[in-house]
C-alpha cells in the first residue's frame, strides 16, 4: 500500500524536472538565435569596412608609337685572321689593337723552301718554252710531225701551271688585311709554328656598326628600310646612339613569330663594339594623343583587362555610426581594352573617360561595391622613359 503512495509523487518530480530541463534549453536555444539575428543586423547596418587604396587620374598623353626591343651588336665586316697552310713565323707587322688599311702584311711565314721550289719549277718552264720554240721552227721546215709540236705545247703549259700553283702556295705564307679595320689582341710571335686554321688575331670594322634585333610580326607592316632606330647600352648610360634600319629579313621565323631586322648605327669613336647587347628603341607612326595609366592599375584575366574606378559612396540614412575614417568612395570594376605600353605606362583604347579615377595600388582587396579611402602617399611608379635609380 505504502509503494502505491509513493510512485505517483515520484512521477510528478519527474515530469517537473523534464520540464524545468526543457525550459532551460528551449531559453538557451532562443538566446543564441536571438543573438546570432542581432549580430546579423547589425553587420548589415554597419557595411564593409573600408579598404586603403592609391588612385589616378585618367588624362591624355601625347603618345609616340615605339618598339623597344633588346639588340645585339656586331660589325659591319668581321673575321678572324688564319693561315691556309702551316708554317714557322717570320715576322709578325702588326701590334695588338692597331687600326690597318686593305692589304696591309699582317704577317710573314718561313717561306725559304718555296722560293727554291718555285726557281726550279721556273727554270723547267723556261726550258720547256726554248723547246717548243725550237720544235716550232722545225715545224716549220717540215722537219718533225705536228705532234710533236703539240706535245712541247702541252709541256710548256703544264710547267707554266705547275709555276702559278706554286705562286699562289707562296702567297699563302703572307697574310694580308681583308679590309679596313681595327686588329684584336694576338699572341703569336716570331717563331712559332702555327697549324692550318690556327687564329691569328681578329679584324673587325665598326664604324658605322651593326645591331640585330626581332620585332613580332604584327608591327611587320610599319618596317621600312631607312626608319629611325636608337640604341641604348649599359656600357654607356645616358647615352642614345642614332641609326637606321638597313635590311628586313623576308621570313618570319615559324617558331618565334618574329622578323630579323638590321639596322646601322653611327659609331665614330668605336666605343660601341660588336657582341654588346643594348635596347633598340624603334619608332613608327604618327603622333597621336592616348589615354594611359601606370600599368600596375591593369588586372589581366582570362576574359579581359579591367580597372576599378572611384565613384562617390551613397550617403546612409540612420544605423550605427562606423568607427574609424569614413570611406567617400565605392569601386567599381570595368573592362577596358589596353594598347602599347611604354616604361612604366600603359595606352587605353576604350573603356574609359578623361578625368576618370583609377586604383593604382590595393586592387586585390576590392570588388564592385567596396567602399574605399584614398591614401596617395606612395604612388606606383608612373614614368615613359624610367631609369634605374640608386639610393
Amino acid at each position: 500500500m505504502n509503494d502505491q503512495k509513493k510512485h505517483p509523487s515520484f512521477r510528478k518530480r519527474l515530469t517537473l524536472m523534464l520540464v524545468l530541463v526543457a525550459l532551460l534549453v528551449g531559453g538557451l536555444v532562443a538566446f543564441h538565435v536571438f543573438k546570432g539575428l542581432m549580430i546579423r543586423k547589425f553587420m548589415a547596418s554597419a557595411g564593409e569596412p573600408p579598404q586603403t587604396v592609391s588612385t589616378v587620374g585618367v588624362t591624355r598623353s601625347e603618345w609616340v608609337p615605339e618598339y623597344e626591343v633588346v639588340g645585339s651588336l656586331r660589325a659591319v665586316r668581321g673575321v678572324d685572321i688564319s693561315p691556309e697552310i702551316a708554317g714557322t713565323v717570320r715576322q709578325v707587322g702588326f701590334h695588338s689593337g692597331d687600326r690597318v688599311k686593305a692589304g696591309q702584311v699582317l704577317l710573314e711565314m718561313v717561306d725559304d723552301a718555296e722560293k727554291a721550289q718555285l726557281a726550279v719549277l721556273e727554270a723547267s718552264a723556261a726550258l720547256a718554252r726554248i723547246t717548243m720554240e725550237r720544235d716550232r721552227a722545225q715545224y716549220d721546215a717540215k722537219a718533225i710531225s705536228k705532234a710533236q709540236l703539240d706535245a712541247d705545247t702541252a709541256d710548256l703549259q703544264s710547267k707554266e701551271a705547275q709555276v702559278a700553283q706554286q705562286k699562289a702556295l707562296l702567297a699563302k705564307k703572307s697574310l694580308q688585311a681583308p679590309f679596313d679595320g681595327r686588329l684584336g689582341i694576338t699572341t703569336v710571335n716570331p717563331g712559332q709554328y702555327l697549324n692550318a686554321g690556327d687564329k691569328v688575331v681578329t679584324l673587325q670594322q665598326i664604324a658605322p656598326i651593326l645591331v640585330d634585333f626581332n620585332v613580332p610580326q604584327q608591327q611587320a607592316g610599319q618596317l621600312v628600310v631607312g626608319g629611325k632606330v636608337s640604341l641604348q647600352t649599359d656600357a654607356w648610360p645616358g647615352k642614345a646612339f642614332p641609326g637606321a634600319i638597313t635590311a628586313v629579313s623576308p621570313l618570319v621565323d615559324a617558331s618565334t613569330r618574329n622578323v630579323a631586322v638590321e639596322a646601322k648605327l653611327e659609331n665614330p669613336k668605336e666605343i660601341l663594339l660588336p657582341g654588346m647587347f643594348g635596347k633598340v628603341h624603334w619608332t613608327y607612326g604618327e603622333r597621336q594623343q592616348l589615354l594611359t595609366l601606370p600599368q600596375t592599375a591593369i588586372t589581366y584575366n582570362p576574359y579581359g583587362a579591367t580597372v576599378f574606378i572611384l565613384k562617390p559612396a551613397p550617403k546612409q540614412a540612420g544605423g550605427p555610426a562606423q568607427a574609424g575614417p569614413k570611406a567617400e568612395w565605392v569601386a567599381e570594376q570595368v573592362f577596358v581594352t589596353t594598347g602599347p605600353t611604354r616604361g612604366d605606362q600603359v595606352a587605353i583604347l576604350s573603356g574609359l573617360q578623361e578625368g576618370a579615377t583609377v586604383v593604382t595600388s590595393g586592387q586585390i582587396k576590392l570588388k564592385t561595391g567596396t567602399p574605399v579611402i584614398v591614401n596617395n602617399t606612395l604612388l606606383p611608379p608612373n614614368e615613359p622613359s624610367p631609369s634605374p635609380q640608386e639610393k
